[in-house]
């Protein structure tokens, strides 16, 4: 499913009970028009070449995104859909502001002539933050077309508050005998209204729900408000918030009435290093106890004393490198200076030009071009499917940047993995990827230059492996920091010569359920 035709992705659907199975392939450029494919991996197909990289740019996707997309939607028919009884909501609500699951129980009261929950019940997380200016005029809308008590802002609520309290809510009520309140948790949809590192967040904590058996886990769709959005395009949602938003919101939720449900990988990554070695982490990183590091692997460093354990779940993409550096400074760019943020567009292009000045074209001339490479820090180990032997794989001296994609979507739409012929995947062992595979896509960008030709498509990127799971020791010297990723939300990690950071990912035993938008 990490396969796309030119309009971002067609899906084969099975029921919410399976995973999703695609055999759709995603056109590449015209191998013609590419460089030496020798030294840059294997060209694309070329009965896929007529296809144009513009064509699934945010400006596009924000057009389609206009059209007639409200129009022969009532919108009192769409509250008859996903709105629930007032006594349920505001249940709910009490339930979450007092973070007591019990709290809203006396509004079931005076409730008996309740017959059954909506079609279709629905909740939304929205960060106001994102969007732009757009943000705050958005959760207005949505609390119009739904209710207040149902749009949820995450600056005030957070997920595993709404899924502690106002799902368990939900569940006590079921418990009690309420038939109203038990379809109403089965029958649940969450939209999320935000860019990747929100879908992530809740979609992390929506995944507690497997861990505490309380399924089912509801399935999630997005209204794209971040920068890259490639999550949104991976399942059908669009590239970048519409023009003509007010519409499209409405037409976006009762999409997410109807959408079929397909599967998504998650992965656990954590973090091992010695104390005091991480700076400023993300949220979706959370400091824990437990050291769980893979034991069928020695490792060769001495361990410190005081070590301090980092985990969280991604669901696109990690990276170490020169990529992670510059989306770190551009985030504390944007952080320092707000007023820069006024949408996806200004975003991209203020992004683009904050890479220049990080060294990522052009390395100094006083500087040794061989520390640029991310070979020196470090060393890398992969477990393939169904196998229990860790293997070693060399990092190519030229790379500055290594990426671990779950998505076939990287970087606004992009596709760096590209479409491979079958023999090529046949030499190198490969599998054609989907996104629920269980594997991970690793692939290198050396500079600037070999990064800007994979965006466009011109060629793909430096094929490392597929795995299963993945294991990064990275060690100082002459650097006395590395830079790294996951799903849009970057990091500074201080590593030293004498003892070693490790970086794990595994996948996680159960899939996301994902609402498909197309």
């Amino acid at each position: 499913m990490k396969n796309h035709n030119r309009n971002n992705i067609f899906f084969k659907f099975q029921t919410s009970s399976s995973p999703v199975t695609s055999s759709s392939t995603l056109p590449f450029s015209d191998s013609d028009s590419s460089p030496n494919y020798d030294s840059m991996d294997s060209p694309p197909s070329a009965a896929d070449s007529v296809r144009v990289a513009a064509a699934r740019s945010s400006v596009i996707d924000s057009f389609r995104g206009c059209g007639l997309t409200g129009i022969g939607i009532d919108k009192e028919e769409l509250k008859r859909i996903i709105l629930l009884p007032q006594y349920l909501r505001l249940a709910m609500r009490d339930s979450i502001n007092s973070k007591d699951p019990n709290a809203g129980d006396h509004h079931v009261e005076g409730a008996e002539n309740v017959e059954s929950s909506p079609e279709c019940p629905m909740v939304v997380f929205i960060n106001s933050r994102s969007g732009g200016r757009h943000g705050p005029e958005l959760k207005g809308r949505l609390q119009e077309l739904i209710s207040r008590e149902q749009v949820f802002d995450l600056s005030v609520v957070k997920p595993h508050e709404f899924i502690q309290y106002g799902l368990g809510c939900l569940e006590n009520l079921a418990a009690q005998g309420d038939q109203c309140a038990k379809e109403a948790r089965e029958k649940m949809r969450v939209m999320v209204a935000g860019g990747d590192g929100t879908v992530g967040w809740v979609l992390g904590s929506l995944g507690e729900l497997h861990k505490q058996n309380r399924e089912p886990v509801p399935p999630v769709g997005i209204i794209p408000l971040g920068t890259g959005n490639d999550l949104s395009r991976s399942f059908g949602w669009g590239g970048s918030f519409p023009f003509a938003w007010k519409s499209s919101v409405k037409r976006s939720l009762y999409r997410a009435t109807k959408g079929p449900i397909c599967r998504l990988d998650s992965w656990h990554i954590l973090i091992s290093m010695p104390l005091g070695g991480i700076v400023d982490p993300p949220h979706s990183l959370k400091q824990t106890e437990e050291y769980a590091l893979d034991q069928g692997l020695d490792v060769e460093s001495q361990l410190p004393e005081k070590v301090i354990h980092y985990e969280g779940v991604l669901y696109n993409y990690f990276s170490i490198g020169m990529d992670a550096q510059v989306a770190y400074g551009f985030h504390h760019l944007r952080n320092e200076r707000p007023y820069l943020a006024q949408g996806p567009i200004s975003n991209k292009i203020i992004y683009s030009g904050y890479s220049c000045t990080q060294g990522w074209f052009f390395t100094p001339c006083m500087s040794d071009p061989s520390l640029r490479g991310l070979k020196n820090i470090l060393k890398m180990h992969i477990r393939k499917v169904n196998c229990s032997e860790w293997e070693q794989i060399q990092v190519p001296s030229s790379v500055r940047a290594v990426v671990a994609l779950n998505l076939h979507n990287y970087g606004s739409g992009r596709h760096p993995w590209g479409n491979l012929k079958p023999e090529y995947l046949e030499k190198k062992g490969f599998v054609e990827p989907h996104v629920d595979d269980g594997l991970l896509e690793i692939f290198g960008l050396k500079q600037g230059w070999h990064a800007s030709f994979v965006m466009v498509e011109l060629i793909s990127a430096k094929h490392i492996a597929q795995a299963a799971a993945i294991r990064l020791e990275i060690r100082g010297g002459e650097w006395k920091q590395a830079y790294m990723q996951m799903d849009g939300e970057p990091w500074k990690q201080r590593i030293n010569n004498e003892y070693s950071t490790f970086v794990e990912i595994k996948r996680v035993p159960f899939q996301s359920p994902m609402i498909n938008g197309e």
